[in-house]
């Protein structure tokens, strides 16, 4: 009884790639052949078969085969330049693939926003005889991941950053430091501190920002509490959403209070209205700066017309757009995320309120004064800060 044929492994994309390859008119007749050979040696057919088959000698199928078991789909349907070296891609044709790989799929009319490796051999194979590589138009993906990888360029991934749209980026950066730079020097080595006075007016700086879209949730049943049966809190997955609130708030930058007001709207009245808290917090004749976005609400005709009725009473420092990292109550809401809001389940949006405040009271039970330390260094301190007090605009 002769010996049972054996047969090689070929995973489903080599298996397509080699199908391919079979029904492709543009390449070489002897790369079809080899496709061929490593096919039918993968359904188990007898070595002899497959010579007949194909129609070259028995020699030149176990040759194939061997290639394909020392290195691969690619080593067996190719030739080596030399003898004892693998198949060379040149760097004009690796320059070309990786322009391929630079371009949105969508720019060369698909539907993707990124590549997959899949996709990206598939377009290569398909456009690289028109493009002058004859070669490309049968090289397998393994092949375009390891290029791709020696010039460490991952087109499947997407890494987000923020474009700085702002053309006075740097100058408004500046001014802000410029802003904390000043403010670390009215603390002695105590931390106690020293009145800010300019031109013998007291000044109150303080950190503002709105957290809009805070949700009142509530849940459909009791949660169950830790026990010796269970080690955290455990909650029904159902919930009852009942509306939101926004809350305005202010950093005093120099006594670390924290300062509130939750609404249930995100508009120029509430802003005045927390403008109208300050101006009744600190004494009349003081300063008010404050350092906050350029949110349409913040410079809106109805808070020109408010401060024009106070004129003197405050200054503002603006951040650049997409710079509110440098908005120190920014780190203020992250905390009050993380310790009180994550998970927060109420009864109505007056409880909800009523939390958001009782928070505002423990943590100025013990404040904390912000401090920045980011490019401190860079900046000198006796430059002038330069504020808008917003004066009302005159009317065309």
């Amino acid at each position: 009884m002769g010996r049972k044929a054996t047969t090689i492994s070929l995973t489903a994309q080599d298996r397509n790639y080699l199908e391919a390859q079979t029904r492709a008119r543009t390449i070489q007749a002897q790369t079809v052949n080899r496709a061929r050979i490593l096919l039918l040696k993968a359904d188990g057919t007898p070595i002899d078969d497959i010579a007949d088959k194909v129609g070259i000698n028995r020699k030149s199928v176990m040759l194939c085969i061997n290639k394909y078991l020392e290195g691969g789909v690619e080593n067996a349907l190719f030739d080596a330049p030399g003898r004892g070296r693998n198949t060379e891609i040149t760097d004009d044709e690796k320059a070309w693939i990786i322009n391929i790989a630079c371009q949105k799929p969508v720019d060369l009319g698909y539907a993707a926003e990124t590549w997959t490796y899949a996709k990206l051999t598939e377009h290569i194979n398909k456009n690289a005889e028109a493009a002058g590589y004859i070669r490309l138009s049968t090289i397998h993906k393994s092949t375009i991941h390891t290029i791709l990888d020696e010039a460490d360029i991952k087109p499947f991934r997407i890494k987000y950053y923020c474009e700085n749209r702002d053309p006075d980026f740097d100058s408004k950066m500046h001014n802000v430091l410029l802003v904390y730079k000043q403010l670390s020097m009215r603390f002695d080595e105590d931390g106690n501190l020293i009145p800010w006075e300019e031109d013998g007016t007291t000044i109150h700086v303080l950190s503002y920002d709105e957290k809009p879209g805070i949700q009142a949730i509530a849940t459909t049943s009791n949660d169950l509490l830790p026990d010796e049966k269970h080690s955290t809190v455990s909650r029904d997955y159902e919930y009852k959403r009942l509306g939101t609130l926004s809350l305005l708030a202010g950093i005093d930058l120099q006594t670390g209070e924290a300062i509130p007001m939750v609404s249930e709207t995100h508009n120029s009245k509430d802003y005045v209205e927390f403008l109208k808290i300050l101006d009744k917090k600190y004494p009349k004749g003081d300063r008010i700066r404050i350092v906050l976005d350029n949110l349409k609400v913040h410079t809106s005709e109805e808070t020109r017309k408010y401060l024009a009725s106070v004129s003197g009473r405050f200054d503002f420092v603006f951040t650049p757009k997409h710079g509110s990292w440098l908005n120190m109550v920014e780190g203020f809401f992250s905390k009050m995320t993380k310790q009180m809001l994550r998970g927060i389940r109420v009864n109505s949006k007056e409880e909800l309120a009523e939390r958001i405040y009782l928070y505002f009271d423990e943590v100025n039970a013990e404040p904390v004064v912000f401090h920045w330390k980011y490019k401190l260094d860079d900046i000198d301190v006796s430059e002038e800060i330069i504020t808008d007090t917003l004066p009302l605009k005159q009317s065309s």
